[in-house]
């Protein structure tokens, strides 16, 4: 069979149509490829290496530490000064400092209940405890409830959000901690999800909150006395509170941005890993979309504001500045995010069209396996999972990533407060109900475009790296783009229908 020159060819497929602009598309595309392409995707692998480095170190280094504390039984009983409350008869109830328990609430209906039902049970003298349930529903950010007279009567104010359920002696364990140690302004106690067994996305939440409370709390209040604020389930010392200015609303994470600013004043924070309060995870996908925009765009937001704060700061060590502008926000505000999502869902698969880049085995796969093995510790119940955790967290990272963004550039969405929708027994109860007798779902309630276009893309790349490829990340790939697809149609968490 006679063979055709490349004119030839060329000349020969115009005939039918097309030829012409699809050989000079295929000569820009070899034009452009090699001398402008390739370099910038090497460009950006290494960037994505360099912070992967940066995240493992900051895992390792906080894994060495919780295996000094474990190892050692370092508790803040025993680095700070704590006694019990006792009785005294000629004192009576006085021997109690005034303390003011804060509910601050936002049309939650169906869980407020449980909240106000568990503080009215605090064990605590009843004329030496006010309790305050906040109406935020006109303006969520700022606690107005500080500003009532009767509040410079108390020593302390506990906040427990809606759904939180303290246990009655959880005053008798914390307030020692402020008592007994002048210098200290927060004491935080640990979440207890209720709901973590509900479904498999609210097993995944447990996953990484439990790293968060296990490691990176108690990591922060053993070795600088510093850690974000969660904003419930904590003890403030008014003082400390009023002398770092009180609540701001210029980002949508007041609370981390109290904490902030009370730590740069010189006050020290405690953690109390045994002290648990109950409380109840998102349970439907929205609600946890909406939440993760707020925890990412937020301390995002914050850094963009108090970095050259933090760093002209003279009241506090050059060590805890270090931790607090490079480890509290910088590795794991920022890089964890953008790291997750731009190259494990995005530069790697690139690398598959484009065989000149390669990623290092080492940033391929030893790297965020360790990681990923380092992350998974604080729930060992769930190790079965760790499959599914993955996926579904490099899912959740396309939206912390363009929440990042939002909140470093301070565009768009940037005060966006959704307050986090909780649904209650009660309203599940309801909803199902309705869903069993409609069982008819509009298709755009629960269709989410960018996770299906990104889907879409990976399925593209493992494809290519199936016919052609040498990387063998196609099992990755397919997996991932099926964990977008579901996310993309709305098969993720429970599912309420609006009407």
């Amino acid at each position: 069979m006679e063979r055709l020159s490349s004119s030839e060819a060329i000349f020969s497929t115009d005939r039918f149509g097309g030829g012409d602009m699809a050989g000079q598309i295929g000569m820009v595309w070899e034009q452009a490829k090699v001398p402008l392409l390739v370099p910038l995707l090497r460009l950006i692998v290494g960037v994505c290496l360099a912070m992967s480095v940066m995240l493992f170190v900051e895992r390792v280094y906080m894994g060495l530490v919780m295996c000094f504390l474990k190892l050692f039984r370092r508790k803040p009983q025993k680095q700070y000064k704590w006694e019990a409350m006792k009785e005294d008869v000629e004192l009576g109830s006085e021997v109690y400092p005034m303390v003011l328990v804060q509910i601050p609430m936002y049309n939650e209906k169906e869980v407020y209940q449980l909240s106000i039902g568990a503080a009215c049970g605090l064990s605590w003298p009843s004329d030496r405890i006010i309790i305050q349930v906040l109406d935020d529903s006109t303006d969520p950010a700022i606690k107005e409830g500080m500003k009532h007279s009767y509040v410079k009567q108390c020593d302390y104010v506990a906040i427990f959000d809606a759904d939180f359920q303290p246990e009655p002696d959880f005053l008798f364990r914390s307030i020692p901690f402020l008592l007994h140690n002048p210098d200290i302004a927060l004491v935080q106690a640990r979440w207890k999800f209720v709901n973590s067994d509900e479904c498999l996305m609210t097993r995944m939440q447990e996953m990484s909150l439990n790293y968060h409370f296990t490691v990176e709390q108690e990591v922060g209040s053993a070795t600088y006395a510093f850690f974000g604020f969660n904003g419930t389930a904590g003890v403030w010392r008014i003082s400390a509170l009023n002398e770092a200015g009180g609540w701001k609303d210029r980002t949508t994470v007041e609370d981390m941005d109290l904490a902030v600013r009370a730590g740069l004043k010189g006050w020290k924070f405690v953690y109390i890993g045994d002290l648990k309060v109950k409380n109840e995870l998102p349970s439907t996908f929205k609600a946890y979309r909406y939440q993760q925009h707020r925890w990412s765009c937020g301390p995002a937001n914050l850094f963009k504001k108090m970095a050259m704060e933090i760093v002209r700061n003279k009241k506090v060590s050059l060590r805890k500045k270090l931790y607090v502008i490079y480890s509290f926000f910088f590795v794991r505000k920022i890089v964890a995010h953008l790291v997750t999502f731009i190259f494990y869902c995005v530069v790697m698969p690139a690398t598959v069209l484009f065989p000149e880049v390669e990623v290092p085995k080492w940033g391929a796969v030893y790297i965020p396996s360790t990681i990923t093995l380092l992350n998974a510790v604080g729930t060992p119940r769930s190790l079965h999972l760790l499959v599914f955790w993955v996926l579904f967290e490099n899912v959740m990272s396309l939206h912390r990533t363009k929440a990042t963004f939002i909140g470093l550039l301070d565009a768009g969405r940037v005060n966006e407060w959704v307050v986090t929708e909780k649904l209650g027994d009660a309203l599940k109860t309801k909803a199902f109900s309705k869903a069993s007798k409609k069982p008819r779902i509009r298709i755009g309630e629960r269709t989410h475009i960018l996770e299906l276009v990104v889907g879409i893309y990976l399925f593209i790349c493992g494809c290519y790296d199936a016919a052609y490829g040498k990387n063998r990340y196609f099992i990755y790939l397919f997996l991932q783009s099926m964990a977008f697809f579901v996310a993309g149609f709305g098969y993720v968490g429970t599912f309420v229908p609006s009407s």
